[in-house]
């Protein structure tokens, strides 16, 4: 029970009174310590899996509880997030060493960390929806951390706002679940109403849908790189991009079968969009954005065939290899000296073992090669969509195989990119140690992650031979296809071309353009939130004008305006009659009180 409650305030605490300090030394010391303790106790929470419940508010037919409910998969997931988190801080201390706004960043890191852990780990919607806030207020405040960098206010706001919409939906879900349940308890979601539990989880998915980049609120996620790398490695990797993945598998017992299909074709629509958008990217970063859409994307998958351990697999999967890549993008672009674009970012494998190796490694897990561990939680999802023998099932058993094969593809461009162009030949800077302990620690992670298949927390299908055959063809497919490209555009192929214009996303073809711009979905957002505040403002327009003007307004005015000609006819009678009116008067209140007296 202790450790259950020390699990999230270690980190909270140490957020809090990172907040107050502004000694570098200090604020590094809290930024190690919140999620070191979190780590500690999430193992120690693995073997012992804490409940504990607390009556927070009482309403009388409903309650609100302080509870927390460390179940297997929900320790494993804390374990990636406290560990991801604790290791970003470490690979910080050295990346933003000339950084003046260290000290806030580290608190926000420990804040943001803190949230999510809440979310794993609450067995009640109401704290759970308290994390949730928390994890997005915090991440609009990392992503704005570059204030100086133009397109950082622009990305943090674009995040907030889209993550904001869905979580409008969110919170309406969130009430009329517990509502329709009696209960606020995740546990004791037993018994709803089929008709609100469809409502419920509808608006819900909308929310995790937001808060995890899928499609269609998908836009925010690339322009939230405007971060700092640990800021991306951070949200990508085991927390906010897969909190609303790993809500939809604690709320799997509360979904109708019917509307499982509904998550299918999103999944669908992600995992195959996403994959032609990484594979046409122009820039490291970008790559790994959208990668992260369409890996999440398999996650939710998994959640359409109700198999939710799988699900919970492939996030402790992913966060191991995707936090690897996005600390290794990190260096690499620091060796590089660029931006991160593709066109001029090349680094040869020698100017460092280590960033080559972790990003092969990272990229190999990612693709699917075994024995790695992407390699098992793509099997367990693809292996429980074919055991579900539902449309749901086909639809994600096909596009997740499409995808893994688009995955392949854009790994091995990305690596070829990267270390196959010839580099400068200048002498390249020294990997600081603590990202150099960053980045084996998550090389072990990635390497070893696949372990979990064999004695980890998950019951995952067993192993299809056949579909571990499919997998590995389409991964091998995958890498045809870009090094069938790379082959073509070789050196000396075309004549007078540079070596860095080879780019094995030319198989996209006129396409290219629209995949690299994430299919103009930014554009189109643009316009329809213009549109829709054109039409507000039309809308405002024709009812002040119409109601408040001339209704209201003018109309009160020409009542009055009557009222008054007509008090001022009355003025105009004269005298004779203004004595008849006064008999008539009289006569009246005589009439009214005479026959009051005889009433009484």
């Amino acid at each position: 029970m202790t450790a259950a409650w020390i699990l999230i305030a270690a980190p909270a605490a140490a957020g809090l009174a990172g907040l107050l300090v502004r000694r570098r030394a200090a604020a590094a010391w809290l930024g190690y310590a919140g999620p070191a303790a979190a780590l500690a106790c999430a193992v120690a929470a693995a073997t012992a899996n804490p409940r504990t419940a607390v009556v927070l508010a009482d309403f009388g037919t409903v309650r609100v509880w302080a509870a927390l409910d460390l179940a297997p998969g929900a320790c494993a997931v804390a374990v990636a997030a406290a560990a991801v988190s604790l290791l970003v801080q470490l690979y910080s201390a050295a990346y933003l060493r000339d950084d003046p706004r260290y000290a806030p960043f580290a608190a926000q890191v420990n804040l943001f960390c803190a949230a999510m852990l809440l979310v794993v780990a609450a067995d009640d919607l109401v704290l759970l929806l308290i994390g949730w806030e928390v994890m997005g207020a915090c991440s609009y405040l990392l992503i704005a951390h570059y204030a100086t960098l133009p397109q950082a206010p622009g990305a943090a706001a674009k995040a907030f706002l889209v993550t904001r919409f869905g979580d409008v939906a969110f919170v309406l879900g969130v009430m009329v679940l517990g509502t329709a349940a009696g209960t606020f308890r995740i546990s004791a979601l037993t018994a709803v109403p089929e008709g609100a539990a469809a409502a419920a989880m509808l608006l819900i998915l909308f929310g995790c849908i937001g808060k995890s980049a899928q499609f269609p609120l998908q836009i925010w996620l690339p322009p939230a790189m405007a971060g700092p790398t640990p800021v991306s490695a951070l949200i990508h990797a085991a927390t906010m991009v897969a909190a609303g993945a790993y809500v939809l598998t604690r709320l799997l017992p509360v979904w109708p079968p019917g509307l499982l299909l509904v998550v299918a074709v999103v999944a669908a629509v992600t995992m195959v969009g996403a994959g032609l958008c990484a594979l046409a990217a122009r820039d490291v970063k970008g790559v790994l954005a959208w990668s992260t859409v369409s890996q999440v994307g398999f996650m939710f998958a998994a959640v359409a065939v109700a198999a939710g351990d799988s699900a919970l697999f492939h996030l402790v999967s992913h966060a191991a290899f995707k936090g690897l890549l996005f600390l290794t993008a990190g260096v690499v672009i620091a060796l590089a000296g660029t931006d991160g674009s593709l066109a001029r970012t090349r680094l040869r494998p020698g100017d460092s073992r280590l960033v080559f190796w972790a990003m092969t490694i990272g990229l190999a897990a990612m693709a699917g090669l075994p024995p790695l561990g992407g390699f098992y939680s793509k099997e367990a999802v693809l292996g429980a969509a074919y055991e579900a023998a539902t449309p749901a099932g086909v639809v994600v058993f096909w596009a997740g195989t499409g995808a893994s094969i688009l995955t392949a593809a854009y790994a091995a461009r990305l690596w070829l990119l990267l270390f196959w162009r010839g580099g400068s030949g200048e002498a390249r800077p020294a990997v600081p140690r603590a990202e150099s302990f960053s980045l084996w620690a998550l090389t072990v992670a990635t390497v070893a992650v696949g372990a979990l298949y064999y004695a980890g927390p998950f019951e995952v299908p067993v192993l299809h031979l056949d579909l571990m055959a499919l997998l590995l063809l389409a991964t091998l497919g995958g890498f045809a296809i870009t090094g069938d490209s790379w082959w073509r555009d070789r050196p000396g192929r075309r004549t007078g071309e540079p070596v860095g214009d080879r780019d094995p996303a030319r198989v996209l073809g006129r396409a290219r353009e629209a995949f690299a711009e994430g299919l103009y979905a930014e554009r189109l957002a643009a316009k329809a939130t213009v549109g829709l505040a054109a039409a507000a403002s039309a809308a405002a327009t024709a009812l002040d004008v119409r109601l408040v003007d001339r209704t209201a307004v003018e109309g009160s005015a020409r009542a009055a305006l009557a009222a008054a000609d007509g008090t001022a006819a009355g003025h105009r009678g004269g005298l004779v009659r203004y004595l008849r009116l006064s008999a008539a008067g009289t006569l009246v209140v005589a009439v009214v009180a005479i026959g009051v007296g005889l009433w009484t």
